[in-house]
């Protein structure tokens, strides 16, 4: 199990901003912050992480949703904030009931949100 993860951000102000907006209708709210380092909590541990950094190298990252709504509460969040559309809220191919989001947030990386609709894998 992942305790905690970090992504790079090249603009810090931008990017805290963003995951704000966008992790909201996730439950995630920025929790803690050291410098140009910021955490984000979803109600039990500061699991994410967003840092300063001179480079930085584009990455995929998913978030597990409660739901439909969240997924697309997400992307809709994210997309007003500024990402760019990776993939509009749908199941996917990649097994039965895998309903996702994806978009580019503003340095590239490529975020998801993920419900596991178990009532389609049957």
């Amino acid at each position: 199990m992942i305790a905690h993860t970090t992504l790079a951000v090249g603009d810090y102000a931008r990017a805290k901003r963003f995951y704000i907006d966008a992790l909201a209708p996730l439950g995630y709210r920025n929790n803690m912050e050291l410098g140009e380092a910021a955490g984000f909590n979803d109600g039990s541990n500061t699991d994410f992480w967003i840092v300063k950094e001179d480079t930085v190298v584009p990455t995929h990252l998913a978030f597990e949703a409660r739901g439909k709504e969240q997924v697309e509460a997400f992307h809709a969040a994210a997309l007003a904030a500024g990402a760019r559309d990776n993939g509009a809220p749908g199941y996917r191919d990649y097994w039965p009931g895998y309903y996702a989001a994806f978009v580019h947030d503003p340095d590239g990386h490529n975020i998801e949100a993920v419900w596991y609709d178990y009532g389609k894998a049957k």
